[in-house]
């Protein structure tokens, strides 16, 4: 693995797929990317999470946390091609992503997400809210538990790895961030969405 700058997929994915706890991000300008690979991944996602308690919403009426973070996963098929990403909801910032993943579930991604949100935050000493839309994964999460009806098979080995990675996580830690339900009808999609629907 080479840690650096890459102008696209193809060549990140050669660095990251394979390495346990590799980090990645994308950015829409090389200035921003060149910031944030001189700053290093943990000074750069505190300021990240600093400016967003800087940021407060222009409207009264919102009934979300802007200070929070959002999960989401997206699949291609139910099994399929799974990944799943957290995102900063006052900036729209992507502070991970991971996969895509052969043959997972939607909850599966969700479940992920919500204990990697947790498990980031903790390492980093920030703590926000974590939202998800998928009830079913949060309660996975209170019960610290992932239960899939899915078969383990080789081409999904490395989902069961971090499946079991996250259930020990939630076994061995506690963590004081609320896990809550976004609410899709009233607040429309979120903001951790993918945008396949």
């Amino acid at each position: 693995m080479q840690p650096g700058i890459y102008e696209n997929w193809e060549d990140c994915k050669l660095q990251v797929i394979g390495f346990e706890d590799a980090q990645y991000k994308s950015f829409p300008t090389m200035s921003e990317a060149q910031e944030a690979y001189e700053q290093g991944s943990i000074a750069y996602r505190q300021q990240v999470v600093e400016k967003t308690f800087e940021l407060r919403s222009n409207t009264s009426d919102e009934s979300y946390i802007r200070e929070s973070l959002a999960v989401d996963a997206a699949c291609s098929g139910n099994p399929g091609a799974m990944e799943y990403r957290g995102m900063l909801v006052a900036t729209g910032k992507e502070m991970f992503h991971v996969g895509p993943l052969a043959q997972g579930t939607n909850n599966i991604g969700e479940f992920l997400a919500i204990v990697h949100a947790l498990a980031l935050m903790k390492r980093d000493h920030f703590s926000l809210p974590v939202y998800s839309d998928s009830q079913n994964a949060i309660t996975w999460v209170r019960k610290k538990q992932c239960r899939t009806k899915l078969e383990q098979t080789p081409e999904n080995v490395r989902i069961f790895e971090l499946i079991a990675r996250a259930e020990k996580w939630l076994n061995e830690n506690t963590f004081e961030n609320a896990v809550l339900k976004w609410d899709t009808a009233s607040w429309g999609e979120i903001p951790a969405d993918f945008g396949r629907k």
